[in-house]
C-alpha cells in the first residue's frame, strides 16, 4: 500500500516539494534534543547541513562555536577552507583534528580528482562522528584514521572533560594531569601515515597545542613535498621563538606569509 502510494507522486511534485524545504531552510533546523539513552556506547548527534553539505555534530559539544554555526546552516571557517581549496592544485591535503569532520565537505568536493584528504581524529565520539559525516556526503577520496599526530608512535591519554564536569570537544588535549576525564588515544606520525608516492600539497593543523611534534612527525614529508603549512596555534612570535621551527622549517625556505582566520599561513617562498 505505501508503494502504491509513493508511485501516485508526480515527479514534478516531488521536485517542488524538496525545492520548497530547501528555500525555507528547514534542513537547516534540527531538533536540539538529546537522545533518550545515556550510555559510553550510544552515539549523541545531531545532523545539520550548509552550502557544503551535510555534518554529524556532536550532542556534547553542541555549546560550542564550531558546531552552533553548523547547526545555523552556516560553514565555521570558511575562509580557511576557501583558502585550502583556493591553493591545494593538484595535491593532497593533510587536515587534522578532524573533529567531527567539519572542514571534510568543503575540501573533499573541491580538490583534484586524483587527489584525497587525509584526515586524523583520536577521541572515539568525534572520529563517528566525523565518519557519518563522510558516509553523508559520500566522500570517497577522504582517508579518515582514529588516532593523533606526533613526534613518534605512542599511547597517551587525551582528557576530554575538566576536573568540574566542563566537555573540552574540540579542545581536547594531551596534557600531563590527572584532573578531569581522560580516554586512551594512540598517536601516530604523518610520515608512517601517508604513502611516499602521494604528493601533498596543503597541511592544516588545529591540534590545540600539539602542532610542533605534529610537525616534527612529518618532517620527510614536508622536505619531500614543500607543502603550504596552515597552523591554527602557532602565532608569528611563536614560530619566530621555536627553535626547532627556524632549524628545520624556515631553513627549508618557507616563510610566513599572513594569516586566514586564527591559522598562520607558512610556506615556500618564491625568489
Amino acid at each position: 500500500m505505501i508503494k502504491l502510494v509513493k508511485s501516485l507522486v508526480p515527479k514534478s511534485l516531488k521536485k517542488f516539494i524538496k525545492r520548497e524545504i530547501l528555500q525555507t531552510s528547514y534542513v537547516n533546523k534540527p531538533t536540539y534534543n538529546a537522545s533518550l539513552i545515556k550510555d559510553e556506547f550510544t552515539l549523541d548527534c545531531t545532523i545539520a547541513y550548509n552550502k557544503y553539505g551535510g555534518y554529524c555534530t556532536p550532542f556534547s559539544a553542541q555549546q560550542e562555536s564550531v558546531v552552533q554555526e553548523i547547526l545555523k546552516g552556516n560553514v565555521y571557517e570558511p575562509e580557511t577552507i576557501q583558502y585550502i581549496i583556493d591553493n591545494c592544485g593538484t595535491g593532497d591535503v593533510v587536515q587534522a583534528g578532524a573533529y567531527f569532520g567539519d572542514f571534510l565537505p568543503g575540501i573533499a568536493k573541491h580538490i583534484s580528482n586524483k587527489a584525497q584528504v587525509w584526515t586524523f581524529e583520536p577521541s572515539s565520539e568525534y572520529y563517528r562522528c566525523a565518519e557519518i559525516t563522510m558516509r553523508i556526503n559520500n566522500l570517497n577520496n577522504v582517508n579518515l584514521f582514529q588516532v593523533g599526530l606526533g613526534e613518534e608512535k605512542a599511547d597517551v591519554q587525551l582528557q576530554i572533560e575538566t576536573e568540574d564536569g566542563k566537555r573540552l570537544g574540540g579542545a581536547s588535549r594531551i596534557i600531563n594531569s590527572k584532573k578531569g576525564k581522560f580516554v586512551p588515544i594512540t598517536i601516530e606520525t604523518l610520515d608512517s601515515m601517508i604513502p611516499e608516492d602521494r604528493n601533498i600539497s596543503v597541511v592544516q593543523l588545529d591540534l590545540e597545542g600539539f602542532e610542533i611534534p605534529a610537525l616534527k612527525g612529518a618532517i620527510n614529508s614536508i622536505k619531500r613535498c614543500k607543502p603550504i603549512l596552515i597552523l591554527e596555534i602557532l602565532s608569528h612570535n611563536d614560530i619566530l621563538a621555536n627553535d626547532w621551527f627556524k632549524e628545520n622549517i624556515l631553513s627549508l625556505g618557507y616563510e610566513i606569509t599572513g594569516k586566514v582566520h586564527n591559522n598562520t599561513i607558512v610556506k615556500i617562498k618564491h625568489n
